[in-house]
């Protein structure tokens, strides 16, 4: 993993086997469930997952950044005028949070760093 560059992508998704279905049978992607509401993809070109949501989707991909110091940049994306949407959370394999760009995209970094 290369600190601070595009790591992951992330999409939601309604209905998870039916998306596992689609992308299988268009794409022959792979997938690994983690619990009932997220799958992670691979042998795509870029690894990636869909989170399950029961709302409508209006801008369902989530670009994830990977880097080895969550909390450092953190600080730098606060210090240049990004704002934190989602402070820093676990999940199975590591740590993220979510940050609104000056413009309000939301991107992610992640860390499998304690």
């Amino acid at each position: 993993m290369v600190n601070n560059q595009i790591n992951y992508v992330e999409f939601k998704a309604i209905d998870l086997e039916e998306i596992k279905r689609f992308y299988t049978e268009c794409f022959g992607w792979s997938f690994t469930d983690y619990g009932p509401t997220y799958t992670a993809f691979s042998n795509s070109g870029l690894e990636g997952g869909f989170e399950k949501t029961q709302e409508m989707i209006t801008n369902g991909v989530l670009v994830v950044l990977y880097s080895e110091n969550l909390e450092e940049i953190k600080k730098v994306i606060a210090m240049a005028g990004g704002q934190i949407s989602k402070d820093i959370f676990s999940f199975p394999g590591g740590r993220r949070f979510h940050f609104l760009d000056p413009s309000g995209n939301e991107l992610a970094i992640w860390s499998d760093k304690v």
